[in-house]
């Protein structure tokens, strides 16, 4: 999160906010064409003025022209659309047709650029519509006020033939006007003023669960909160307006807080919007080939069902892994009669309150029910379930979904189909915003539509009877219809539609339910009763599959179910490897809370303590004695055992606001990593300190991220000395190296003079090893860390440190993949730093390992083209890897 206003008060000397003039401001033409109503363009988002007031002009000529004198203040790279702000504040989005984000700026050339001032007439973009109008919906140009609290349009030409620099209407400021188009502030939102940004974390950008925290927060706050990312405002109460702003991952959201307490809401929410990702977030991104997911699949009562006993096989996307045999189950949704006129508005009023009312108390009982301790399955999954519904409390208090439909009870609907309306005009938007994950969002909307739906039509939602080993087989499955099943006896999930990032896939993988997702419209014609493998591994679906096939997939799963029990069993014993050579197994942690965790896993130890957690998402740098508490409280959690504090690796994708970071063109080539600490070295001193006076002397180590040059080393070192004897301290302590930059590989031999161990970061290494931005999801196939450079550069490493009498350990996500233990133990690493689930089956596969096979397949390796070609390799030595077999 990036702090960069300070706090001030609300005057036109210190307010970075526009301050509009007193006067209308006259919109042109921007290009010839045909005016006409915002109502006609064929998108709900702008049709329904979610994004602002406005008008529509279809066009007859190619370039868009400055409407006003003004200032550019938004340009996508896409360059399908610009805001310009007024002389009187007022900005305008012109969007160039609908749904022309997806052309990833084919056809658009940008005659200006961000922060420029431009003059009424002045071209702005320049589209080619030959080609671009095949591929869209509709050319139509939406021209939007997007701070419609301020604003409000006027003398407003007729609809017709218009050219360009005619006068189309009016923007006059609301004081004037003497209205308001957007719902009121807070009362007390007046007074002081305060704006800062935030980067949104989560690689999903900011969906229903974060939205929804957003929201509640807002809803309490004393001040006015907006949240503005380009051309497009959200108010920060409305959990459907913040997702409509399609935010994405790696964007920077402006948070502006109008009250007496604007400093903290801003901040609050600021901290929020930058929160990391959970469930989804740490899930892979789908493969680029995989099928999208059927979000308009037919309902399931209207499909025809096969005849039992066809044997069919099915392919999907892997939501959740896993191998299962069952007997199918549909599950189908009851159609609900649903009334379209009202019987009078205080009666429809009374019952839509009602029904929210009872809806919400439901969901306050589930979420007091997960959170109880006691049965196993709550624990961490009813940490998922709690997530999910308390984001689902948020949309019932959403304004825009309640004032939607209240307008639609006064026009004499009934509040069932207000409700519903509402809500399906949100879900079309978000499906229409071309982000696939917000598309999968829907499904919250939806659950939430249908408790409320049920209420109002005097209806329960009958609880599926199911058999032993069920497999699921649904158009898709609602979170909270998920929440109701008996999962002792699901073995499987089958859907139509939804995808792999849903809430059902979250939950699916989190309670180790092998589920299957974007499968089509055909699996709904599986009847009851019928034989099924589900193999959601490779996104298989086989119906009705041969006898033997049947037995030997049951074998399969009792073999893995019983080789996870056994590692587990073992997990606790020193790891060796047949010949006796000694391979550490131990844990990357991010707090003292997950020691506990990792140590039930087997782990040896802590090979990474990623120090960051103690100093992102906060406005001032822990204390010396704040980060010793934390320190000591995992050595004591750990018994002794080593722990490995890598020191602060922030910059790039993590901010650290109070450290100033300066803007940088390449952020992971810049100040990051020790680079920060050098550059700010109090951050660096304070943190030594504290890691220095951690007690028993000798368990802790020091591990320094992103060294590219020795003099880094050794200003680091004398920096360790200096603290050392002003502590009085006269035990040396371990140094270690992090080798992510592949200089450090290169002249490994050098470094290791310096230093006591290295311990590789595969993922940054990977990342400029081979060129590609790992926080970039369109390149997330290719950034493999199994391709041979990158195990080349391993292997150097390995030999440089071997050569000096130091050890080398790999703490990147390759470490937590059984597939390259033979690898990396082979090429000459004794120290294993994975993930906790992923310990106990490590350790059971080195103790069956043989090093002079390890080293021949390792070098057979590095002269391999690609990571495929590697992984084959290791697959042919080794077939029962993850196999189960």
């Amino acid at each position: 999160m990036k702090f960069l206003d300070r706090f001030r008060r609300a005057t036109p000397a210190t307010n970075p906010a526009p301050c509009p003039a007193p006067s209308p401001e006259v919109l042109l033409a921007p290009l010839d064409g045909t005016l006409q109503a915002l109502d006609t363009v064929p998108d709900p988002v702008f049709a329904g003025r979610m994004l602002g007031d406005g008008l529509a002009i279809d066009p007859a000529t190619n370039v868009l022209c400055a409407p006003f004198a003004g200032t550019v203040v938004a340009l996508p790279k896409t360059r399908h659309a610009i805001t310009l702000r007024a002389a009187n504040g007022a900005e305008l989005l012109m969007h160039i047709g609908i749904e022309t984000v997806g052309l990833g700026g084919d056809g658009f050339v940008a005659h200006v650029k961000e922060g420029q001032s431009v003059a009424a007439g002045d071209r702005l973009i320049s589209f080619d519509a030959a080609r671009i109008a095949p591929q869209v919906p509709s050319l139509v140009i939406p021209l939007i006020v997007t701070n419609g609290d301020d604003f409000v349009l006027r003398s407003r030409a007729a609809d017709g033939s218009v050219k360009r620099g005619a006068r189309c209407c009016e923007i006059v400021p609301a004081a004037i006007a003497g209205s308001s188009s957007m719902p009121e502030a807070p009362p007390e939102a007046e007074g002081e003023v305060f704006h800062c940004t935030s980067e949104i974390r989560d690689p999903f950008g900011i969906h229903a669960r974060p939205a929804g925290v957003i929201a509640t927060r807002a809803k309490a706050a004393a001040s006015r909160v907006t949240l503005s990312l380009g051309g497009r405002r959200a108010d920060a109460r409305s959990s459907v307006a913040i997702m409509l702003m399609g935010a994405q991952a790696g964007d920077v959201v402006h948070v502006e807080a109008i009250g007496p307490t604007a400093q903290k809401d801003a901040q609050d929410i600021a901290e929020l919007i930058a929160a990391p990702g959970s469930g989804a977030a740490a899930r892979e991104p789908r493969p680029a080939s995989a099928p999208a997911p059927a979000l308009a699949a037919k309902p399931l009562v209207a499909v025809a069902l096969d005849a039992p006993g066809i044997r069919r096989v099915f392919s999907g996307v892997s939501a959740a892994p896993g191998l299962a045999v069952g007997v199918s189950r549909r599950l189908v949704h009851e159609q609900l009669d649903i009334p379209e006129n009202g019987a009078g508005i205080e009666q429809e009023m009374a019952a839509l309150t009602d029904a929210i009312a009872r809806t919400r108390s439901a969901i306050e009982s589930a979420i007091a029910h997960f959170s109880e301790p006691g049965p196993v399955e709550h624990g961490s999954h009813g940490n998922q379930q709690t997530e999910i519904l308390t984001a689902h409390l948020s949309f019932l208090d959403d304004p825009y979904l309640r004032s939607t439909s209240d307008e639609m009870i006064t026009a004499g609907r009934s509040a069932a189909f207000a409700w519903k309306n509402a809500v399906e005009t949100q879900i079309t938007a978000l499906r229409q915003l071309g982000n696939e994950v917000l598309a999968e969002r829907a499904a919250d909307l939806l659950d939430i539509e249908r408790r409320v739906l049920l209420v109002l039509c005097g209806r329960n939602e009958t609880a599926l009877e199911l058999p032993d080993n069920a497999i699921l087989f649904a158009d898709d499955l609602l979170p909270s219809q998920f929440a109701d099943l008996d999962l002792k006896r699901v073995a499987g999930i089958c859907l139509a539609a939804s995808g792999p990032t849903s809430h059902v896939a979250i939950l699916s993988a989190s309670y180790g339910i092998a589920a299957i997702v974007a499968a089509g419209p055909d699996t709904l014609r599986v009847p009851d009763g019928q034989d099924i493998i589900i193999d959601a591994d490779k996104g298989q679906i086989s119906v009705n599959p041969a006898v033997s096939d049947v037995a030997a997939t049951r074998q399969v799963v009792e073999t893995r179910r019983a080789r996870v029990d056994a590692n587990r069993q073992a997990a606790g014993e020193i790891c060796r490897m047949p010949d006796g050579t000694r391979i550490e197994v131990v844990a990357n942690l991010g707090s003292v809370s997950e020691v506990a965790g990792a140590l039930a896993n087997g782990a040896e130890g802590c090979g990474l303590l990623r120090s960051e957690f103690l100093y992102l998402h906060r406005t001032s740098a822990p204390g010396e004695d704040e980060q010793f508490a934390e320190y000591q409280a995992i050595a004591t959690a750990l018994a002794g055992r080593p722990l490995v504090i890598r020191t602060l690796d922030a910059g790039a994708d993590k901010d650290v606001p109070y450290a100033h970071l300066p803007t940088e063109e390449n952020p992971a080539l810049g100040l990051r990593g020790v680079r920060l600490s050098l550059w700010q070295p109090d951050l660096l001193r304070t943190q030594v300190r504290a890691i220095l006076r951690v007690k028993p002397y000798g368990q802790c180590k020091i591990l320094l991220p992103m060294i590219a040059t020795l003099a880094d080393v050794r200003t680091v070192k004398a920096v360790i000395a200096a603290e050392s004897e002003a502590l009085g301290r006269d035990v040396p302590i371990e140094t270690g190296i992090m080798v992510e930059v592949p200089s450090v590989a290169l002249i490994a031999a050098q470094f290791a003079e310096e230093v006591d161990f290295f311990s590789v970061g595969t993922n940054d290494l990977t990342q400029y090893t081979l060129a590609m931005d790992r926080c970039n999801a369109r390149l997330a196939q290719q950034l493999d860390p199994f391709h041979p450079a990158v195990l080349r550069l391993i292997g150097l490493a390995a030999d440089g440190a071997r050569n000096r009498g130091r050890w080398v350990g790999v703490c990147g996500n390759i470490a937590s993949s059984p597939l390259a233990a033979p690898l990396l133990i082979g090429l000459g690493v004794t120290e294993l730093s994975a993930t906790a689930n992923a310990i106990a089956d490590i350790k059971a596969l080195v103790r069956t390992l043989d090093m002079p096979r390890c080293r021949a397949v390792a070098e057979a390796a590095l002269a391999l083209d690609s990571a495929d070609d590697v992984r084959h390799l290791v697959a042919t030595h080794w077939p029962t890897i993850g196999s189960g077999s």
